[in-house]
């Protein structure tokens, strides 16, 4: 299993849509967004370049995943490679897991030079917040990634690229992404598993501490996508 997760790193690192889509297009909305706002604050006094900063990681992270895991696993059935699998001594779980783990690795860049381009801005955090930041914000992409999982084995080859553009645009546009929530669209934010990941960082903030109810919520959505995704497995090898 170690040796199907190295692959398929390198695989994602050598994909140039995947350096486009998970750290150049984050990065260059990150600009947008400051020059926008012009190095003011947003919605509750929080400022816009640690605001978006988070947000465009976080965007960058879940394509990451999502676009990663799906797009490649309806490829790989497509060419008959995952029916090649089953027939070698790897376990099914092994092959799941093995893609969670490596989809949710590919995430590191994308929120590393995010931040990177935060600190350039001149956001100030200590050297615990920043290392913080990046292992909750890591820790959380596993979940997006057990998501892509299961949508790469929900539909069919054709279909999986604009049903995954379509989940990702949604939960991005309803999750903090590219604006605050604020109001009662909280009310419903808080069953989105983006807004749930945005809220994880709230602890750089002066007076607040970590989330403990978004962490929870996006442990149960944890839960609920790998089982998923370990179902439409199993139904996806009894129709091969």
């Amino acid at each position: 299993m170690i040796t199907l997760i190295r692959l398929e790193i390198l695989r994602s690192l050598r994909n140039r849509r995947y350096l486009f889509f998970t750290i150049l297009y984050p990065a260059l909305m990150y600009f947008f967004f400051v020059s926008v706002y012009k190095g003011g604050s947003v919605a509750g006094g929080v400022s816009a370049k640690s605001y978006f900063m988070v947000s465009m990681a976080t965007f960058g992270a879940v394509g990451a995943v999502l676009t990663g895991s799906a797009q490649r696993i309806s490829l790989e059935r497509k060419s008959g490679w995952v029916r090649q699998l089953r027939l070698t001594a790897l376990p099914g779980r092994a092959y799941t897991l093995a893609k969670i783990a490596s989809c949710a690795a590919t995430t590191l860049p994308a929120i590393v030079v995010v931040f990177a381009l935060g600190a350039v801005e001149g956001v100030r955090l200590g050297a615990g917040q920043w290392l913080g930041l990046v292992a909750v914000l890591w820790l959380g992409s596993f979940v997006f990634a057990a998501l892509g999982v299961a949508l790469g084995y929900a539909a069919e080859p054709s279909a999986v690229q604009p049903i995954v553009m379509i989940v990702y645009m949604l939960m991005a546009a309803f999750g903090g992404t590219w604006y605050p929530i604020s109001g009662s669209m909280r009310n419903f934010a808080r069953f989105n598993p983006v807004y749930l990941y945005n809220q994880l960082a709230g602890f750089i903030h002066p007076g607040n501490t970590l989330d403990a109810a978004a962490a929870a919520g996006l442990a149960g959505f944890l839960l609920v996508f790998v089982a998923a995704a370990a179902f439409l497995y199993r139904r996806d090898t009894k129709q091969a």
